[in-house]
Parts: structure tokens; C-alpha cells; sequence
């Protein structure tokens, strides 16, 4: 008889997630009846596209192998940055299109950083979102920018609404399937996970890998800049600490998804992000301290990177044979017998 068994299908997996949405769903609405309510699945939903758009730049970093810690430098940065130019009278595209080339630029220098020059990642990262953090008290010396909010159209991103939804959840459904289409349907998501998977072996299959460990750095900060716009749009002006919780629901849902679901995608990241963030809005319309909070999602994380890690899975592989070797030699002992 078989001890173990081998882990679920995608799915059986799918299953298991749904179940997990439905417990906690219900277990919040036990202690608390107005989480279903329509106040608060638009709260959830709101802050699901500013997590999962930051979780999903993420996810490309993650699927190279590298790890990306600059994420809230580069939302303070960019923030303060669009804030800048929509109080200085210009249009809003303007503005969205110079944080993105903005963002878009501060990912590159550290995707060349790491991939042609050979620094690592965690230091590389952890220095640029500082340099980017010290930046962002430039424009106004830590004062907050609200000037031309109201007229420029932003708010609109928070408050327009396409059959009964929230434009920013829509917004996020929509970059996500591009996502999926990309790393899922083309070459170039293709090449992405060989890079990861193995870069020598890529490389000697024709793939620029460096490249792409540049483009996924960019990739990243780009997302973060449209996190922290629906951010800017929700809260109707520019500080420095927008985007300062970011980083820690990103990862969380990455790797709970990739935990989940046996592996990175773009619709694992969904997956988790949506659970992290239905326990963030739960805990907060309970009171429950931020401090409480984020150790929850740390521990989540935590319990996440264990999964995902190869040691672990070798290590529940090796666990799992073994107790299927005895099972056989027991009931070979048994009909011996």
C-alpha cells in the first residue's frame, strides 16, 4: 500500500486552491459578516491589481532565477516622479509614459549590473532600491504632491467602472492574459524558463540569456510603475512611501503560487496573489494590526520558498520513497509469512 501518493494534478491543484478561496472567504465572513459585502470585494479587488501587477513583474525576475529587492524604491521613485509631472500641468499620459521609461530605465541598469557584470542580484538590488528610495525625496523633500490629482484623470483608473468592476481589476485580467500568452505561447517565454532552467544550455541552444535576465528586470520595474499608479489613482496624490508594501505581498504570492501550483506561471502568481491579498483585506477590516499581518504574509512566504525549493522537493522525494520501499518489503514479509 502506498504511504504517499504523488502529488495532485494541475487539476487536483486547481481544486485545492478553489477550496482554499472558499475557506478563507468564509472563515473572515464568520468573524466578520460585511467581507462579502460589496465594499469590500471593490476594496479587494483594487488592492489584488496593485499586488498582482507588482507580483507579475515579479514572476519574471523569479523565472530566471534571480531575485529582484528594489521593487519599493522603484515605486517611491516613480511615484513621486509621475506625481511631479501631472502637478507641473501635463497630461496624464504623459506622466504614466514617463514612469514607465523611467522605471523601465532603473530595471535595465540593474539587469545589466547583474547579468554582464556578474554582481548579485540580492546586493545589486538592495542598492539600487535605496539609491531609488534617497531619490524620491528630491522633488519635494518628503512632502506629498496632490496638485492637478483631480483634474488630470487619474482618480478615474479607482473609480470608473465596466460591467459592475472596478477599471483597474480589468486592467490587471487584461495585462495578466498578455502575460500568459507571452510566457506561455511564444518563443519568448520559452527562452525565459530555459534561461532559468538552465542557462548554459540555453545559451549553447542559441538564447541570449543575459538579455533576457536584462529584459526581466525591466519587465519588473515597469509592472511595479503600474502598481504604484492605481496606488497613486486610489489615494489621489504622491508620497514616498507609496509602494513601501509591495514587495512583501509580491513575493508572498509568487511563491504561494508557485508552491500551489508545482511551479512559477503567470497564473500561479495569480493564484497566490489573490489568496494574499483576501488575507490582507480580511485581517484589515478585523483591526488586526499590521504588524500581525505582515507576519502572517512573511510565515506564507516563508512556507512558500520551503516548497518551491529544490532541497525540499528532493527531500519529499526521498521521504516518499523510502515509505513506499517499505511498504513493499512489509508485505513481502507478510506473504512470506
Amino acid at each position: 500500500m502506498k504511504l504517499l501518493s504523488p502529488l495532485p494534478s494541475i487539476w487536483g491543484r486547481a481544486l485545492v486552491f478553489l477550496l482554499l478561496v472558499v475557506l478563507v472567504a468564509a472563515g473572515f465572513t464568520i468573524a466578520e459578516p460585511r467581507y462579502l459585502s460589496h465594499a469590500s470585494l471593490s476594496g479587494i479587488a483594487r488592492h489584488m491589481a496593485a499586488n498582482g501587477l507588482a507580483a507579475l513583474g515579479l514572476t519574471f525576475v523569479v523565472v530566471v532565477r534571480k531575485f529582484d529587492l528594489s521593487i519599493a524604491g522603484v515605486a517611491a521613485f516613480t511615484a513621486m516622479t509621475m506625481g511631479a509631472v501631472i502637478a507641473a500641468g501635463y497630461p496624464l499620459w504623459a506622466a504614466v509614459a514617463i514612469g514607465i521609461v523611467t522605471g523601465g530605465l532603473i530595471g535595465m541598469v540593474s539587469g545589466v549590473a547583474i547579468s554582464r557584470f556578474g554582481m548579485p542580484d540580492i546586493v545589486t538590488t538592495i542598492a539600487t532600491g535605496s539609491v531609488c528610495a534617497g531619490l524620491a525625496f528630491l522633488y519635494t523633500g518628503g512632502r506629498s504632491i496632490f496638485q492637478n490629482f483631480f483634474t488630470s484623470g487619474i482618480t478615474d483608473l479607482n473609480d470608473a467602472r465596466f460591467l459592475g468592476l472596478g477599471v483597474s481589476l480589468w486592467f490587471l485580467v487584461a495585462v495578466y492574459a498578455a502575460a500568459w500568452f507571452v510566457m506561455h505561447r511564444t518563443r519568448t517565454g520559452h527562452a525565459f524558463y530555459a534561461a532559468g532552467e538552465n542557462p548554459v544550455a540555453a545559451h549553447y541552444s542559441g538564447i541570449q540569456v543575459k538579455n533576457y535576465v536584462v529584459l526581466a528586470y525591466v519587465l519588473c520595474a515597469i509592472c511595479t510603475v503600474l502598481a504604484v499608479l492605481l496606488i497613486l489613482a486610489e489615494s489621489g496624490n504622491a508620497e514616498t512611501n507609496k509602494g513601501a508594501n509591495l514587495m512583501m505581498p509580491a513575493y508572498a504570492g509568487v511563491f504561494l503560487g508557485a508552491a500551489m501550483m508545482a511551479g512559477t506561471s503567470v497564473l500561479a502568481t495569480f493564484a497566490g496573489i489573490l489568496l494574499i491579498t483576501m488575507l490582507l483585506d480580511g485581517f484589515s477590516l478585523l483591526g488586526v494590526p499590521y504588524y500581525y499581518s505582515d507576519g502572517v504574509v512573511s510565515l506564507i512566504l516563508l512556507m512558500g520558498v520551503v516548497a518551491f525549493s529544490g532541497f525540499a522537493r528532493n527531500w519529499a522525494s526521498s521521504f516518499a520513497v523510502f515509505f513506499r520501499g517499505s511498504g513493499r518489503t512489509n508485505n513481502k514479509r507478510e506473504w512470506q509469512e
